[in-house]
């Protein structure tokens, strides 16, 4: 890429620095396993949708879910895009951060969107475990429950670390067979549709929990960017990344929707009874057991597809934080035999596997605070390059001037706050004490460089 007019050398770079295993890489990402990868770091199926009816009603949740596209997932993909195709190198939007605002923001970037990961990580197993007690009872508590989601996490590590290219092509089977059984649920449902169960603004005398609501939502409707920290290992990302986003939005949006309504409209239950894993339970009421058991073992395999991309993109994310040289380059280290980062798959497994065993609820509240203060400075950065590099070659280009783009950013970054206001105090202080360790890791990694204690690539992010 060439250097914008007027505008200093060093800011404006195509991509992070990238290892030399990198430009060995082969089996790059093509669009369809793309758009299942997309589709699984936000989405994986309409499993874990349903405590939404349960917060507040199925007339809330069928808006929740039609209008909050509009206001987050859109804006967010659609900053996604462009800024992915400016600078297409792992790393995502640890890049972003660094270019708009300088190398402390760039690593505080990274560490708030890499801890939101990996918490994040943690909610697939346990949710799949939440599947699978209702056909196993023997999972709903104690040791068998602790053993199930510590080996149902080891295995998918395993597969994740024997390729990209193998997690994408596995993501398009995982997606296909895991979304059959809500198309047959809904098409049967169909005729026994009650219209007026739509409009039930929740059962009487149940009060609602909006904090619940709208963490659903946004668990189920976020990480639209973390397909970023992919770029690097996509095949012609300036043409590939737009289109797999545009497709993955309708996709998703779709894949959450119908069930809602058809499920809503065609079963009558106490409003309590809409737990995670209740989708199955519908199942069963609409169809028999034979449909159940399909939803549970979607379910699962939901949450294969979900943990490996959302694994991918943590590890890859350590990739591009080595290149820039927040990190030693040890964390870089790829395996000889599937050239995967392995050093990043162990860390982002054993950090997840520490948070695994917390609520189910705590787990997506603490990884949407993290991650709402990452996003609040994603959408910032992007602003800010607008208006600092007007001249950087974007293939993709969202067309709105300046005051059109705040605009875009603001109805968003409202919601985010309103996320972060009505967090429990328990997440407050874990957020806080994460974000003030962030905070002492860039200032370790200085100390670490000027006293050369470790080894960094050459990454113009930490220079100066």
């Amino acid at each position: 890429m060439q250097t914008p007019p007027n505008m200093p050398e060093e800011l404006p770079i195509t991509t992070a620095p990238t290892t030399t295993a990198t430009t060995k890489l082969s089996g790059k990402l093509t669009l369809v396993p793309l758009i299942f990868l997309i589709y699984f770091e936000v989405a994986g199926g309409p499993y874990g949708e349903e405590p939404a009816v349960k917060a507040a009603g199925p007339l809330y949740a069928l808006l929740g879910f039609l209008i909050f596209p509009f206001i987050w997932s859109i804006p967010e993909a659609l900053i996604t895009a462009e800024l992915s195709t400016a600078y297409p190198g792992n790393g995502g939007f640890v890049i972003w951060a660094d270019r708009a605002f300088g190398p402390f923001f760039g690593s505080l970037m990274g560490a708030w969107k890499f801890l939101s990961g990996v918490i994040n990580i943690a909610a697939f197993p346990v949710l799949c475990i939440d599947y699978m007690e209702r056909v196993l009872p023997v999972l709903d508590s104690g040791w068998p429950r602790k053993i199930a989601i510590l080996i149902f996490t080891l295995i998918l590590s395993f597969l994740n670390y024997t390729g990209l290219a193998v997690v994408g092509y596995v993501a398009v089977v995982l997606g296909v067979v895991s979304l059959s059984p809500f198309v047959i649920m809904s098409l049967i449902a169909i005729p026994k549709i009650h219209p007026p169960r739509w409009v039930s603004l929740g059962q009487k005398g149940v009060k609602k929990d909006w904090t619940l609501f709208f963490n659903t939502l946004f668990w189920n409707l976020n990480f639209w960017d973390s397909v970023s920290t992919l770029a690097g290992e996509v095949d012609k990302p300036q043409k590939t990344f737009p289109m797999a986003l545009f497709i993955a939005v309708i996709f998703t949006c779709v894949s959450y929707l119908i069930p809602l309504f058809a499920v809503t409209g065609a079963v009558s239950v106490n409003q309590s009874e809409w737990e995670s894993g209740f989708h199955a339970t519908a199942a069963e009421i609409i169809a028999g057991k034979w449909l159940k058991y399909w939803i549970e073992v979607g379910a699962v395999l939901s949450a294969i597809g979900l943990f490996e991309a959302q694994l991918s993109s943590c590890a890859y994310q350590l990739l591009g934080m080595v290149d820039l040289g927040f990190l030693p380059t040890f964390f870089g280290k790829r395996s000889k035999l599937f050239n995967t980062p392995w050093v990043g798959i162990l860390l982002s497994t054993s950090i997840t596997i520490g948070v695994s065993y917390m609520d189910f609820t705590d787990i997506i509240s603490s990884a949407n605070f993290l991650y709402s203060l990452g996003m609040l400075l994603e959408f910032a950065s992007f602003i800010w390059l607008r208006k600092k590099l007007p001249e950087l070659k974007r293939p993709y280009r969202i067309p709105l001037r300046l005051p059109g783009l705040v605009i875009l950013c603001l109805i968003p970054s409202g919601f985010l706050v309103l996320i972060m206001v009505v967090a429990t105090k328990t997440v407050f202080l874990v957020s806080g004490l994460m974000t003030v360790g962030a905070i002492g890791w860039y200032f370790l990694t200085k100390f670490c460089k000027s006293r050369k204690l470790f080894k960094y690539s050459n990454g113009e992010a930490v220079e100066g």
